[in-house]
This record gives structure tokens, sequence and C-alpha cells, in this order.
């Protein structure tokens, strides 16, 4: 019996609720997967499974077995990955997390430049603004916007995101600009963090340290900032913008900043940061991939350059 791969059948049979499932994740037959938990039930003399005609149920045995035989199974993919950590040639598929609009704009356009470099090694990338699982997503490495790192990964600091108050131009010629930060409550206003349809707090830090405490409100709110500066150019009101997405229009004209003085805080956190588990820290696919941010955002990121 090769143990390791009835193991691994074992555990994706309790994964995926039935026998058959499990056999087209593992691309095999039920027969196969069948026979595989049987071997096992019989080497350990114990039964792992209660089988119904409606579902698998583990059994106490069962139970303590797939606990083990789970985190065996993480043991040999580190150690292989450690392994193969040794060679120099970027190989193999590099999964990325980023989020939506970051990734949308300047992650996205790294992978052909690094998939037509390195011809044994391809790139995905998810595109989500959910904080993804490193281990459960087999994310070799997350780029987020954080203020609290994972404790289990390795964290790299990468860049500073500044945020804005942006408004058109238009929509500042017809409702007056807002001079101080209690203006604003005569504004729509929009930002990322949705609140149940209430009124939103918006937290502004002027030069001096000094923190302003706002109530502001709009007719609707959106979860995608790409849609928010939409709403935002289209006059409908002023809106908290990364510089990283709205830079083109600002110097473009399209966009105004408002109340420049004041910096808005915001729950998210203010830096960007390359998460990955320690067992990635020296996969070649990962270094040549930050080697590429590095270029990317050194020695200042692309939208703060001159046009």
């Amino acid at each position: 019996m090769n143990w390791l791969n009835s193991w691994a059948s074992f555990v994706k049979v309790v994964e995926a609720g039935s026998m058959a499932a499990a056999a087209r994740r593992l691309d095999c037959t039920r027969a196969q997967v069948s026979k595989q938990v049987g071997e096992l039930e019989q080497a350990f003399g114990v039964r792992l499974l209660e089988r119904t005609t409606r579902r698998l149920s583990l059994t106490p045995s069962g139970e303590v077995f797939y606990q083990h035989a789970l985190r065996a199974l993480e043991a040999v993919e580190s150690t292989e990955l450690a392994v193969r950590n040794l060679g120099d040639v970027p190989r193999g598929v590099l999964r990325i997390s980023a989020p939506l609009t970051f990734g949308r704009i300047y992650v996205a356009p790294l992978l052909p430049r690094i998939a037509a470099r390195y011809p044994h090694m391809q790139c995905e990338l998810v595109l989500t603004d959910q904080l993804v699982d490193l281990a459960e997503g087999k994310i070799d490495l997350a780029l987020r916007i954080t203020k609290l790192p994972p404790e289990d990964a390795v964290a790299r600091k990468l860049v500073f995101l500044q945020r804005v108050l942006c408004a058109a131009p238009a929509y500042l010629a017809g409702h007056g600009e807002p001079r101080l930060p209690a203006d604003l409550v005569e504004h729509p206003c929009f930002d990322y963090s949705l609140n149940g349809g209430g009124p939103s707090e918006w937290i502004l830090t002027d030069r001096q340290g000094e923190e302003s405490t706002v109530r502001v409100s709009g007719s609707f709110q959106i979860n995608n900032i790409d849609c928010i500066q939409q709403a935002v150019l289209d006059g409908h009101g002023i809106g908290i913008l990364p510089t990283y997405l709205c830079a083109p229009e600002l110097a473009r004209g399209s966009l105004q900043v408002v109340l420049g003085d004041y910096e808005p805080r915001n729950s998210f956190g203010q830096h960007l940061y390359a998460c990955y588990t320690p067992s990635r820290v020296r996969l070649p696919r990962v270094r040549v991939f930050l080697d590429e941010l590095e270029l990317l955002l050194s020695p200042a990121p692309p939208w703060e350059r001159p046009v």
C-alpha cells in the first residue's frame, strides 16, 4: 500500500464529503478511493468512516487519524518545498493574491513579463479584497493593505499608500468647496467602508496631528473602489480615494483634491505588505516576483512619478 496516497485520499474524502467527490478532485475512480480507505482500515484494524446511503461521517478513530494525517501531509509538502527551494531556476506555479483594484492596475501587467523571462514558471493571480488564507488557498504570496499583517506569516512592508479626498471640479463649482472637515456634512460622501446604510465617521488629521471626526453620508454606497471613483468623477459627491488609483485623474484635472491639509484615516491600514509563509521564503519563483515588485515600487511608486 502506498501510504502517502492513501492518507491523501482519506483526507480528501473527509474534506469533500463523499468518495465520489474525492475521486473527482483526485482525478481517479471512486473504486480506487474506496480501495485505499479500505486498506487503511484494514491496516489499522479499526473503522475510520461510518457509511450510510446518504453521507459519510468520521468515527472517533477516524477523527484522530484525520487530524494526524492532515499534519503529516502538511509536513511532507513543506519538506518537498524545502528541497525544491535549493534549486536556483524559478519553476512551477506562483499563486499570488492581491487586492482587486491594486492588482488589476499594477500586478497583472507584471505577469506577462515574468512569464516571458522565466519559461519554467507559471503565474496565477487571485484578485480579491477578501483576506485569503495562505495555506487553504495555496497562496505563495499575498499582497495585503493592512494594519496588522498575519502573525504566522513573513510580512514585508512594500510601500505607503496615501489616500486623499477628491471631487470633480464641476461638482465643486455647483455645490461649493468644503473649507473645514465640518463642511462635509453638507455633501454626499463616499468611501470603501460600508456601514449598513447609515452614516459613516470620517476621521481627518491635519498637519499638526489634530483629529476631526465628521459623520458623513451619501444616497448610495458601493464596496468597490473603482466604482466609487467613477461616482466621484460623475459628479455625485466627495470621495476618499487612494492615490494609486486617482493620481492620473488628478494630473488630468478631472478630479481635484479637497481639504488638502487633512489626511483621512482608515481602518484598513496605509501600507502594502507582501505576506508569505516561512516555507515559501526561499522559493526562487517568490524571489523573482518580489524583485519585480521592488523594480515597480522603487525608488518611488509609479503613481508618484512625474508624468
